[in-house]
C-alpha cells in the first residue's frame, strides 16, 4: 500500500474518533430560546437556557460518544440532549426530570417525530432508570451510541445507569443539541462529541422481550383528520370514509404502532384512523385488548362499540397516560370479512395504538 493511502487511513481514523469541543460563544450553536446567554456558573463557562433549544449544525454524529456537564434546581423541568437530528422536530432525545429525582421517571429516552415527543409508549425498563440528582451543582452526563442501541452514564461515568435496547428511529447520522423546557433553565458546560464506528457498550443491553402472542402486527393508518368530524357518530358512513389516503405501519416488537412515525400532527389535524380486516370461520366474538394514547374510538363494520380516554391525569392526578393494554373490548364477529377501525387522538406525549386478541382460533388477519 502506498504511502499517501497509509498516512490517509491514519488520519482518516484519528479524525473519525477525536473529541471536538464546542463553545457556547461559539457561532456553530443556533439558539431558539425563551431565554439564554452565556455566563460564568460555579467556575465554568455556561450556557443557560430556558424553554428553548440549542442545536450545532457542523456537529453530524450517527454513532459515538456525547458528553457535557449540566446543573439545574429541583423544580419540575425537562432536559437534556438530542442527537441524529434530521432537522429541529425529527430526533432522538434523551432527557432529566429534575422534580421526578429518585423515582422510575427520573429521566427518559424517547424518538421525536415531527415534534411529538413519544413519552407515554416508551416507559419503563429501557426507557428510563431512577437516579438522585444534585441540584444547583455540576454533575456530568455521557451518551454512547452504537447503531440501534445506547447506553447512558449520569455523574458517575463507571457504570451506565440506563442501557437503551433499541433507538426507535431509523439510524441515520445528524445534529446535535441540547434543551431545557419547564419554568427554570438549565446550565450546560463543555459540550463534546466524539464519532466512533461501533463504539463498544459497557453494559449488557436486556433486549426487548418476543411480540406479545396474538399481537395485531400490522396496520393501515389514514391520513389525519380533524377528531371533532367523528363527535356523535356511532355509525361510520361515506362521509367519514371517503377522501382518506392510507399508509402501512407495521407495530414493534412491544406491539406498540408509533403512528407518529407516519402522521403529522396538529391541533386541526389530531386523529388518524387504524384498520384491520378480519376473516371469521363463523359468527363468533372475540376478545380484543386494547392501548392507545390518547384517545380511541373502536368501530366493528363501521358500527361504534367503545370510545375511551387515556390523556395525561385522565385518571387521577397522578396517571401519566402511559400507553398500556388498560381496555378491553368484545368484537361480534360475523362469517367472513370484518372491518375493524380504530380512531386516534393525540394531545401531547406520544400518538400510539397496541391491539391483541385473545387467540387466533377460528379467525385470521387479512394480508
Amino acid at each position: 500500500m502506498k504511502l499517501t493511502a497509509i498516512l490517509f487511513i491514519i488520519g482518516w481514523s484519528l479524525q473519525a474518533t477525536a473529541q471536538t469541543l464546542i463553545p457556547f460563544d461559539s457561532r456553530q450553536w443556533t439558539i431558539e430560546a425563551e431565554q439564554s446567554r452565556v455566563e460564568d456558573f460555579q467556575g465554568k463557562k455556561a450556557l443557560f437556557l430556558k424553554k428553548g433549544m440549542a442545536y450545532a449544525k457542523e456537529a453530524q454524529l450517527q454513532d459515538g460518544i456525547i458528553e457535557f456537564d449540566i446543573a439545574f434546581p429541583q423544580e419540575r423541568g425537562f432536559t437534556g440532549v438530542t442527537f441524529r437530528m434530521q432537522d429541529t422536530k425529527n430526533y432522538e432525545e434523551f432527557y432529566l426530570r429534575p422534580h421526578q429525582s429518585g423515582n422510575p421517571d427520573a429521566n427518559q429516552y424517547t424518538p421525536v417525530y415531527e415534534s411529538i415527543s413519544s413519552w407515554q409508549l416508551y416507559h419503563g425498563e429501557g426507557y428510563g432508570v431512577p437516579v438522585k440528582y444534585r441540584f444547583n451543582q455540576w454533575f456530568h452526563v455521557k451518551l454512547v451510541i452504537s447503531g440501534s442501541r445506547g447506553e447512558v452514564f449520569i455523574d458517575d461515568m463507571s457504570k451506565a445507569v440506563l442501557s437503551i435496547p433499541v433507538l426507535k428511529r431509523t439510524v441515520k447520522t445528524g445534529m446535535l443539541g441540547i434543551y431545557a423546557n419547564g419554568n427554570v433553565g438549565s446550565y450546560f458546560a463543555n459540550f463534546t462529541y466524539t464519532p466512533q464506528s461501533n463504539p463498544v457498550l459497557t453494559s449488557n443491553v436486556k433486549p426487548e422481550a418476543p411480540t406479545p402472542p396474538h399481537t395485531i402486527a400490522e396496520w393501515q393508518v389514514s391520513s389525519p383528520f380533524a377528531g371533532n368530524k367523528l363527535d356523535k357518530i356511532y355509525r361510520l358512513t361515506h362521509a367519514q370514509k371517503d377522501n382518506l389516503t392510507w399508509q402501512k405501519l407495521t407495530a414493534e416488537t412491544t406491539g406498540t404502532a408509533n403512528l407518529a412515525a407516519i402522521s403529522t400532527f396538529d391541533n386541526e389535524h389530531n386523529t388518524v384512523f387504524a384498520k384491520v380486516i378480519i376473516t371469521a370461520d363463523n359468527e363468533q366474538i372475540k376478545k380484543l385488548y386494547l392501548g392507545f394514547s390518547d384517545k380511541a374510538t373502536v368501530y366493528l363494520n363501521d358500527q361504534i362499540l367503545y370510545s375511551g380516554h387515556d390523556e395525561f391525569l385522565s385518571r387521577d392526578y397522578r396517571f401519566l397516560g402511559t400507553i398500556g393494554y388498560f381496555d378491553e373490548v368484545f368484537l361480534p364477529l360475523k362469517k367472513g370479512r370484518n372491518e375493524l377501525w380504530i380512531s386516534v387522538s393525540e394531545t401531547f406525549g406520544g400518538w400510539g395504538l397496541k391491539a391483541k386478541m385473545e387467540d387466533w382460533e377460528g379467525i385470521k388477519i387479512e394480508k
